[in-house]
């Protein structure tokens, strides 16, 4: 199944720091700031009391719920154990050749995370978590990454990141300073991240995006990301 794979795909391109993998079950634990790094992919089948139950024994709190990929009934099972629904997450994907580029922003994209790269990325994703636990996050990736930069003079305004894996390329990080918003950035971001991914032989993009964030969805309208699925959390209250 595409769904579950591509998400297996983020896992790995947001690696946590433990993970444990249990009838299909990936139950992931990080200091991250990042809550996602710390969420439940249940796909798997089998006892769904006894794996939530596993899970939280793990220390799980947080389940990643989409159709196709996890166990039907667990959204059910979940809500009546008290999880709360959040987070509506529209999953996409794209041709590589097909994202538009935009050649007239000063746009580079390197192969590690520059310092002016990082500090960007932190301002606008860090959630106030610890800058070397952050780091590590990024040092644990294992497939080929791009990051890219938008600059202007002299200073990183705009970030994203790409991770290639086996023919797929998944945008991350994605973000531009308020200040700097409404100038095209994003779209060289995009751009620029579609001609990095074309070089690893990455023919398909994929990235998510929450269900709420009206101007990320039509930037990726505008690229031409279409919906392959919709998903949501359950949390523990």
């Amino acid at each position: 199944m595409i769904i579950r794979e591509l998400q297996e795909r983020v896992a790995r391109a947001l690696p946590a720091e433990h993970v444990e993998i249990h009838d299909g079950w990936w139950l992931r634990r990080s200091a991250s700031a990042s809550w996602w790094l710390s969420t439940v992919l249940p796909h798997g089948d089998g006892d769904l009391a006894a794996m939530v139950e596993v899970a939280e024994r793990f220390g799980a709190t947080r389940f990643q719920i989409t159709p196709g990929a996890c166990p039907s009934e667990l959204d059910g099972l979940l809500a009546d154990r008290g999880y709360l629904l959040e987070y509506p997450t529209s999953l996409r994907t794209a041709k590589t050749a097909e994202v538009p580029d935009s050649s007239d922003v000063d746009v580079r994209v390197d192969s590690v995370a520059r310092a002016e790269w990082f500090e960007c990325w932190y301002a606008l994703h860090g959630l106030g978590g610890s800058v070397e636990v952050e780091r590590a996050m990024l040092d644990r990736v294992g497939p080929p990454s791009g990051f890219a930069s938008v600059m202007d003079r002299g200073r990183v305004i705009a970030v994203g990141r790409a991770v290639a894996e086996d023919g797929w390329a998944g945008l991350f990080g994605m973000g531009t300073l308020p200040e700097a918003r409404g100038k095209g950035a994003g779209r060289a971001v995009l751009g620029a991240l579609a001609g990095w991914a074309l070089n690893q032989a990455a023919e398909e993009m994929y990235l998510q995006v929450e269900a709420g964030n009206a101007a990320a969805i039509r930037l990726y309208d505008q690229a031409g990301f279409t919906e392959l699925a919709t998903y949501h959390y359950r949390r523990r209250a």
